[in-house]
């Protein structure tokens, strides 16, 4: 099974130039968690992922300003698999919703991929 998390918005002061530090910037994840469930049918949250629980560990880490999107996923991802023993394997990705940069047209985004060892 796959529990899904997407689109979240965050704001937040995450990056490594001063404009991001002070003006802080809109952030968008998405998530994906692969889990086994220890039943073949899911009927109650124990036998799951509450995915509330993990939207409320993702907002405690995004509120904690960070200098790299890298450190981020990284955290978020780890943090998944930690605390949710049914989880297999996590997918963040971050995006950054706008770049203090003269002359950059886009956005950019860091994601990453970890399974249980």
């Amino acid at each position: 099974m796959k529990i899904y998390l997407t689109d979240l918005e965050f704001f937040g002061f995450h990056g490594l130039y001063e404009a991001e530090k002070k003006i802080g910037n809109r952030f968008k994840l998405d998530i994906v968690i692969d889990f086994t469930p220890p039943v073949k049918r899911v009927e109650h949250i124990d036998q799951t992922i509450d995915y509330v629980q993990v939207y409320r560990q993702v907002q405690l880490i995004m509120d904690q300003p960070t200098p790299l999107l890298e450190t981020l996923v990284d955290k978020i991802a780890s943090q998944i698999l930690s605390e949710h023993l049914m989880s297999d394997k996590v997918f963040v990705k971050i995006t950054k919703q706008q770049l203090y940069i003269p002359s950059f047209e886009g956005i950019t985004s860091v994601s990453i991929e970890k399974s249980r060892e």
